[in-house]
């Protein structure tokens, strides 16, 4: 299953007041593993950055002045998204009202919404009243995030990925593994066998919780279930 994770910077929040996409950031997963494709442009929005999107962004008039138009990417945006790999994004109304704007200014397929899985309602229904921010997910994940100084649609697509994988239960809900740079399912066909790792995976028990889970299994006593196993 061909998935695409995006995001996009913009100059404000409502294409309907004149707000344009400045920046598109996608990455490519296939059976939820990342096959190494990106997509990544700056846009020209033709109009000038106000204030309050450069402060999130960092994304001014002078750097964005010789960038390609939205026209100029369009079809090569199409055609990395495909036709119909699922669009995973972190509140997808915003991401797809702009790109649905976008596409209908210059008389291009719109995407259908139906194409769009919203992370941060995957989130929301996961863990219920808790925050469903990207760095809030990444600090519940453990993901490294400190590169985020400012909002960046390729660097949160990569952040966006390990969230989503996160999400859904971890790297292996299809139990299919990457056996090439093609990544080809695992198989009789491929050739793929088992095999133990050829060096061992290091333990990530610390010597604090070592000692504290020894002694927590001396304070239950003699019939300590654990004392039964080595």
């Amino acid at each position: 299953m061909r998935e695409i994770v995006l995001d996009t910077e913009t100059t404000g929040f409502e294409p309907a007041e004149g707000h344009r996409i400045v920046e598109i950031g996608a990455i490519e997963l296939f059976n939820h593993l990342p096959t190494g494709r990106t997509f990544h442009r700056y846009v020209n929005p033709e109009r000038s950055m106000p204030t309050e999107a450069f402060q999130v962004h960092g994304l001014g008039d002078d750097f964005l002045r010789d960038k390609p138009r939205f026209a100029e990417i369009a079809a090569a945006f199409l055609d990395f998204v495909g036709g119909d790999s699922r669009l995973v994004i972190h509140n997808a109304s915003f991401d797809m009202k702009f790109l649905n704007a976008e596409l209908s200014w210059v008389n291009l397929p719109l995407i259908a919404m139906e194409r769009a899985l919203d992370t941060v309602a995957l989130a929301r229904r996961k863990f219920p009243g808790a925050p469903a921010s990207l760095d809030a997910l990444c600090r519940r994940f453990g993901i490294d995030n400190s590169a985020r100084e400012k909002h960046g649609a390729l660097l949160d697509s990569e952040l966006l990925a390990e969230v989503y994988l996160e999400l859904i239960g971890g790297r292996q809900p299809d139990l299919v593994l990457a056996v090439s740079a093609g990544l080809a399912s695992a198989g009789p066909a491929s050739g793929w066998k088992p095999a133990p790792r050829p060096v061992a995976l290091p333990a990530r028990v610390t010597d604090e919780e070592r000692a504290a889970h020894a002694a927590l299994v001396e304070a239950l006593g003699e019939g300590a279930i654990w004392k039964r196993f080595g």
